[in-house]
């Protein structure tokens, strides 16, 4: 065997670089200095015998071989995790450090009203939120920077496990002096795609929306521009077109103030599904379950 293997300090330095692609910004994420991040980096390079980083004033390039190990850092750093994870979920249940990522469409609307109780009845867990679109907050899991994710499927998500927390209803949101005086559930070939306003990519609500609709020619018209769903309900308060909300935003009182009123969408498929997931096979699977109990409970 090797005599000269990494630290997981150094790949942490190594995976913090090629996540920030500077110098500066991956010694902070990792709480040390520049110097000290440079001098870990050169001394791995120094010990495998190999360029991993091309350095130069302003740019860091990767080495294809550099990128190769960067690939495998992440997955031995995800099983250091685990490792430390398997000794904590041996003691109490939902106690320790959790770091979990949650969608922006659900995180204002559903953990208001969960974590004052989860603080309360679980009060030697601490709960770290990050609010990440999907695509985003499945990369943080899958290198570990999460170790859970509250999310809206479908959606891909690669080899998981996952709870369902609920089903999730959609609902049409159009001005309350709408002209067509539409019915009390509206079908989706009553959607004026010229009107329809969508949150922008990256956001899995605007791919539930139009998957509901099934109308092929709603992607290429809508008008996908907002930011938040706060946003779009906006909009709409100015006559600026419709959208559609879920229901657990309106539960939240999404439109509280405004004059915007809500339909049912009259098809099968009208709803989104709130899951929990998590790495396949973790150390902490019944923990996660747990929560995903709480979770259905608030």
């Amino acid at each position: 065997m090797s005599t000269y293997l990494p630290t997981l300090k150094q790949l942490q330095y190594l995976v913090a670089l090629h996540e920030h692609e500077h110098f500066g910004r991956a010694a902070e994420s990792c709480y040390v200095s520049q110097s000290t991040l440079s001098a870990g980096l050169r001394e791995l390079e120094s010990l495998l015998g190999v360029t991993l980083v091309e350095r130069s004033r302003r740019v860091v390039r990767f080495t294809p071989l550099g990128n190769a190990v960067v690939e495998k850092a992440h997955r031995l750093l995800r099983e250091a995790e685990e490792l430390s994870e398997l000794v904590q979920s041996a003691g109490k249940p939902l106690a320790g450090e959790l770091r979990m990522s949650v969608i922006p469409t659900i995180a204002p609307f559903l953990l208001p009203r969960i974590l004052p109780r989860l603080r309360k009845e679980r009060p030697q867990l601490k709960l770290f939120l990050r609010e990440e679109t999907s695509a985003d907050a499945i990369e943080s899991l899958q290198h570990g920077r999460a170790d859970c994710v509250l999310l809206a499927l479908p959606f891909p998500t690669g080899e998981v496990e996952k709870e369902t927390i609920c089903k999730d209803q959609l609902y049409v949101a159009l001005p309350k002096d709408d002209p067509r005086n539409p019915p009390e559930e509206i079908p989706p070939a009553m959607i004026d795609e010229t009107r329809l306003l969508l949150l922008e990519d990256g956001h899995c609500l605007k791919e539930h929306a139009l998957a509901a609709c099934n109308r092929p020619e709603l992607r290429a018209s809508a008008t996908m521009i907002g930011t938040s769903l706060h946003t779009l309900v906006q909009m709409v308060d100015n006559g600026l077109g419709l959208t559609m909300l879920p229901q657990m935003a309106l539960d939240a009182g999404i439109l509280h103030g405004t004059n915007v009123v809500t339909r049912p969408l009259k098809t099968k498929n009208a709803s989104r599904e709130i899951a929990l997931i998590w790495r396949k096979q973790s150390p902490r699977s019944d923990e996660f379950r747990l929560l995903a109990q709480e979770l259905r409970a608030g």
